[in-house]
């Protein structure tokens, strides 16, 4: 019997099961915040979170201010966490520490701020992998087109939509999603 498992595992390794990974769910990642402590996503259990790509120097930038508002107005059912990354257009040049500066002074943002990742290419981060494959999500294949994407995943870490970057974060869409049961 302790050889057929074996076998079977062995057999697992070499020929993954499509679509199958023991660290594919949402609450198994783990990140960094700007300040670089580590940032486990199985505190979110339970809550509603809204992951978006941020910049400092785009002209959806002032979507902090709407997604801070979200947070004060919704948390704690409600986590808003902000990934900025560098992909588009070379609008998030800051390191860790300015990018916190940025946000703090210019818009007051206290939700959490993760350390500066990649959001597509040979370098994207872990979680941008299973927010945008369905293979790793089960729900759907998507694209980041742009700085300020939102990713809404529910109550169970399950991903149930993408918002476009224009869409402000406070439409009736992201509302009626944040206000459902």
């Amino acid at each position: 019997m302790i050889k057929i498992k074996m076998s079977l595992l062995f057999l697992l390794t070499l020929f993954p099961v499509s679509g199958f990974s023991q660290s594919s769910g949402f609450y198994n990642f783990k990140v960094k915040t700007l300040e670089g402590k580590e940032f486990d996503f199985a505190s979110l259990k339970g809550k509603k979170v809204m992951i978006v790509n941020t910049a400092s120097k785009c002209g959806n930038t002032p979507q902090y201010k709407d997604l801070e508002d979200l947070y004060q107005k919704y948390q704690p059912n409600l986590v808003i966490i902000g990934f900025p990354a560098n992909n588009f257009a070379s609008q998030e040049p800051g390191t860790n520490s300015e990018i916190r500066k940025f946000c703090t002074e210019n818009y007051g943002v206290t939700f959490p701020m993760m350390e500066k990742i990649s959001v597509k290419g040979d370098d994207m981060a872990p979680l941008y992998k299973w927010l945008t494959s369905k293979d790793k999500n089960g729900v759907m294949d998507s694209e980041v087109k742009w700085n300020f994407q939102k990713y809404l995943i529910d109550e169970n870490g399950k991903l149930v939509e993408v918002i476009d970057p224009k869409e402000k974060p406070t439409s009736d869409k992201v509302l009626a999603w944040i206000s459902s049961k």
